[in-house]
């Protein structure tokens, strides 16, 4: 029996995204990141209660306005943070560890589009996970390429594109990011 589009694109192969069954959970995430986007900050308590369940995120925190397709394939440590803006195009399973911070208008993107520009308008692509350690902080507005796993402590720096894999405790900068330093202890003048 033939897979479905939803089953090719779980298990990372290419599929069309113009599905009817993919339509519908699109659908489904997009009512419950309304209501987390328009629900009173007070009334939120952290993330809307449709987007926590879709998420199966009890002890994290996003800041409206926030988007992602599906939901379903985001995982979201405890303590961890999204600032306002966030957007984590979910078409392969994100993992964001414990106690991370992302900063305004991250983006996180599974998905890369079929080069042929036929197959590309037919709505062919291959989505590839996202990783994310513990206790890494991203600053505003960079860009996580599809496939790219970020390892725990890591920082990188606002703006930055990274297109390949970023080694746990290391500072990346740029488009494309590259590493600067790896980080050090603490000093004896810095907030512990």
């Amino acid at each position: 029996m033939a897979k479905s589009e939803r089953e090719k694109m779980v298990s990372g192969e290419w599929y069309s995204c113009l599905d009817p069954e993919l339509d519908a959970l699109r659908l489904s995430a997009q009512s419950a990141v309304h209501e987390h986007n328009l629900m009173h900050p007070a009334e939120r308590n952290g993330m809307g209660p449709s987007l926590r369940k879709l998420l199966n995120a009890p002890n994290a925190i996003i800041e409206a306005p926030f988007y992602c397709p599906y939901g379903f394939n985001i995982e979201l440590g405890d303590g961890t943070f999204l600032n306002a803006g966030c957007t984590i195009l979910d078409s392969a399973p994100v993992k964001i560890g414990r106690q991370c911070q992302l900063g305004p208008n991250v983006q996180i993107y599974c998905a890369e589009h079929h080069q042929d520009p036929d197959k590309r308008a037919a709505g062919l692509e291959i989505a590839l996970p996202v990783v994310i350690g513990d206790k890494v902080w991203i600053g505003g507005a960079a860009v996580i390429l599809p496939g790219v796993t970020i390892g725990d402590g890591a920082i990188v720096g606002a703006g930055s594109v990274v297109t390949r894999d970023v080694a746990a405790n290391t500072i990346v900068v740029g488009n494309p990011a590259k590493q600067i330093q790896r980080k050090s202890s603490p000093g004896k003048n810095s907030p512990e």
